[in-house]
């Protein structure tokens, strides 16, 4: 074979060669790629704690310790990769991120920078104090609890809801709520505050009216009913006796309202000391209602304040069977020999 052909031939060859080798190391690139991108790297082994929390404020480098910290990505050079050619260290999102076993990087990186997170069902009922809120809420939401406790404590903040630090409970309806964990302590509140505009219907304001209560009136009724029985049965009719010494412009008596006064949960029995203290949540002292809610009602005592049993009632004690229901007198004698028979009961339990 002549020389010059085969030196074109062994340049064929070699071209040949060049160009399979480019060929086969673009096929292994893009199958490298395409498994960065496309294979499944997501890894959820506790179904029950598979959400991605992403505090507000985070950045990129923050959002990786807590997902590897999770355990949720096997492979972390592949999913920074995504991330970053994706451009999501620059558009990190908070929020509550509900994480599938077997996504890939494209969908997972996806999910995160569209923030579409998971709602939260916040719940709260059987809060005593603004303190307890505070705390239900930051235990379920991203919420500072002091944040969220110095807006209740706000006059300023909370004259754009027309209520105050007293009456500021009027404002929250015990209910399970959809809300996103990253909720700000003013956007609850603001939720919050279209919650109880809707609550408080035509129909619900018409009765409240022939009460002759506005609704943080209402409100704190409600709230003395809820302190003075557990007994859904009981509580319009404990409400009835409350709103005939309104109208007769008897004082409550209501003993709530002082261990309120004196902030002192622990109190099973009040004595007349605790009657002396000068508090105007001391409706011994002070006719009428109290200056607010001393908890937060249940929507069953709201809704017994508002639907009332009309009776002649004006006393109620609590029953010598010590079983949490009442009995009922329309007279002082009645009464009278009602608490006798309940002081017995205690006495008899030695307790004072």
């Amino acid at each position: 074979m002549p020389p010059e052909k085969k030196k074109k031939k062994i340049l064929i060859i070699i071209l040949t060669i060049l160009l399979i080798s480019i060929f086969l190391a673009a096929i292994f690139t893009g199958l490298h790629f395409y498994s960065y991108i496309y294979k499944p790297n997501v890894v959820v082994a506790n179904f029950e704690n598979n959400y991605l929390f992403i505090p507000s404020g985070s950045d990129f480098e923050k959002v990786k310790t807590f997902i590897y910290a999770k355990g949720f990505v096997d492979d972390h050079a592949a999913f920074e990769w995504v991330a970053l050619r994706k451009g999501y260290n620059t558009k990190v999102k908070p929020g509550r991120y509900r994480i599938r076993n077997g996504m890939n990087n494209n969908e997972l990186v996806n999910l995160l920078r569209s923030g579409k997170q998971e709602p939260v069902r916040v719940v709260f009922q059987n809060i005593r104090t603004k303190q307890d809120l505070a705390g239900k809420i930051a235990h379920q939401l991203e919420i500072d609890s002091l944040t969220f406790l110095n807006l209740l404590q706000s006059a300023d903040y909370l004259k754009k809801f027309d209520v105050t630090p007293a009456t500021a409970f009027v404002l929250f309806i015990p209910n399970t709520y959809e809300l996103f964990w990253n909720t700000s302590p003013d956007q609850f509140i603001c939720r919050m505050n279209r919650e109880h505009l809707i609550f408080w219907n035509d129909e619900r304001l018409s009765k409240a009216k022939l009460i002759g209560l506005n609704v943080p009136e209402v409100i704190t009724l409600a709230s003395i009913v809820e302190r003075e029985t557990s007994k859904e049965s009981e509580k319009p009719v404990i409400a009835g006796v409350y709103i005939n010494r309104l109208q007769k412009e008897w004082p409550l008596q209501a003993d709530p309202t002082l261990i309120f006064a004196w902030n002192d949960y622990t109190i099973r029995r009040v004595l007349i000391k605790h009657k002396e203290m000068n508090s105007p949540y001391n409706t011994y002292l002070y006719p009428g209602l109290p200056p607010g809610p001393i908890c937060l009602p249940s929507v069953s005592s709201i809704e017994a304040v508002l639907n009332y049993t009309k009776h002649n009632y004006m006393y109620f004690c609590a029953k010598e069977d010590l079983s949490g229901y009442h009995n009922f007198g329309s007279t002082l004698a009645q009464h009278n020999r009602n608490a006798e028979k309940y002081q017995a009961a205690l006495k008899k339990l030695n307790i004072h």
